[in-house]
């Protein structure tokens, strides 16, 4: 398990970035652990089974690839991307993507098409359930 960065302090780097006077919006995702088991969540199966963890890892050239296309996308500047690894607990976060662009529509748009690409072709999440 990694130590989690500081979203304050990535807001003050990537406001000190070049990119920072082309950025109208920044936009933060932060994903974490929870004890809904993924099958209630998605699929509506409640078997009573609760998360008590994770076992959680990654691409990272792929997660590295996805970021550089994510900085093609229509009006986005600026694109950070951290991911934990390991055994996590409830609680614990996953993810952290901060995209800065020019307005909302682009922003909220690329954030939604990198998190997905991530958690869908990128990571591997095995529940432990108790």
């Amino acid at each position: 398990m990694k130590e989690s960065p500081s979203v304050d302090q990535w807001l003050k780097e990537a406001k000190a970035d070049e990119s920072a006077p082309r950025c109208g919006m920044y936009l933060t995702h932060n994903g974490t652990v929870r004890e809904l088991p993924k099958k209630l969540v998605r699929q509506g199966i409640d078997d009573g089974t609760k998360v008590v963890g994770m076992n959680f890892s990654y691409d990272e050239a792929g997660v590295e690839a996805a970021r550089q296309e994510a900085l093609q996308m229509p009006g986005i500047e600026y694109v950070r991307v951290w991911l934990n690894e390991g055994s996590l607990q409830v609680g614990d976060d996953i993810m952290y993507v901060l995209i800065g662009g020019d307005i909302r529509p682009n922003v909220a748009d690329c954030l939604q098409a990198l998190v997905g690409k991530i958690k869908n072709e990128m990571v591997s999440e095995v529940e432990i359930a108790e």
